[in-house]
């Protein structure tokens, strides 16, 4: 039997940016276990937080400091740097600093980083355009919910059908215009479905038919993403995720909801098919 190719190695920065318009779809948390899935694969990673406000990311990790000190147990960490708003008020001058301070995040992440995982705020910021012109991989979360929807696409309040791209898709097809001028590199964008109930109500229906005829029209890839689980809520306090509850120290009590869950990050991280994990088996 003929053996697969050995998987060439990563040989630069590779960066994907977890973005929306739109808070409480659950971007950090996702971001967080992209982070330690790639940490856990082999791949060096630095996380960027560019939600000034909210913050959510960097206390994601503070919180995993607090509990890695707390029960002495060494736990994955990658890299952190969290970007601080321009106080500039001229609008050109705030930007040209921000665009500095991202520049030199990457160029600080690059040297000793193959991989960046990017938060992004949940409002349209110059710090969130930089980075989704920036990225290799974006991978986009929404709500099974039209409102959400919203985001994407207009549709025609009496037959739900899509209309035309709204805002966000607007600003995501600059960025790739932006990306394909400055690298002639391509950006993969994946919409994923996220919080997804159990109940197979006919709105959900609706969203899913929606959101497949939107990717072949504005060229994004669909990926089905975590089902609404009590026990995100509940790995946050102590900056866990799905990979660490098996570890010493960890005082969860590990159920079948914990093993599907665990499905639903392998089947994501699949889905996206990132380089540095293809010809890879994931260790979990």
């Amino acid at each position: 039997m003929e053996q697969e190719p050995t998987p060439k190695p990563v040989t630069s920065l590779y960066t994907i940016v977890v973005g929306n318009e739109k808070g409480g779809a659950g971007k950090s948390t996702i971001a967080f276990h992209i982070a330690i899935s790639l940490i856990r694969a082999g791949a060096r990673v630095g996380v960027i937080d560019l939600d000034v406000r909210q913050r959510t990311l960097t206390r994601f990790m503070e919180n995993r400091a607090h509990w890695c000190k707390q029960t002495n147990v060494q736990l994955p960490m990658p890299a952190n740097l969290t970007l601080e708003r321009s106080e500039c008020r001229d609008l050109d001058e705030a930007e040209a600093q921000e665009a500095q301070r991202w520049n030199e995040a990457v160029a600080a992440m690059a040297e000793h980083c193959d991989h960046i995982i990017v938060d992004a705020p949940g409002s349209d910021t110059h710090y969130s355009r930089l980075a989704h012109a920036a990225a290799d991989t974006l991978l986009t979360p929404i709500n099974d919910s039209f409102v959400d929807f919203d985001l994407l696409a207009r549709v025609d309040p009496a037959t739900l059908e899509v209309q035309s791209p709204s805002f966000y898709s607007e600003m995501v097809w600059s960025a790739r215009k932006k990306k394909a001028v400055q690298a002639k590199l391509p950006i993969d964008w994946v919409v994923m479905r996220n919080r997804m109930s159990s109940i197979n109500a006919r709105n959900k229906q609706r969203v899913g038919e929606g959101l497949a005829q939107l990717a072949d029209r504005i060229g994004f890839r669909l990926a089905s993403g975590f089902a609404e689980r009590v026990i995100y809520r509940e790995l946050f306090p102590a900056g866990l995720t799905l990979l660490d509850l098996t570890e010493k120290g960890s005082e969860v009590n590990f159920t079948m909801s914990h093993v599907a869950a665990r499905q639903e990050l392998r089947d994501l991280l699949i889905i996206l098919k990132l380089p540095f994990l293809s010809g890879k088996s994931l260790p979990f």
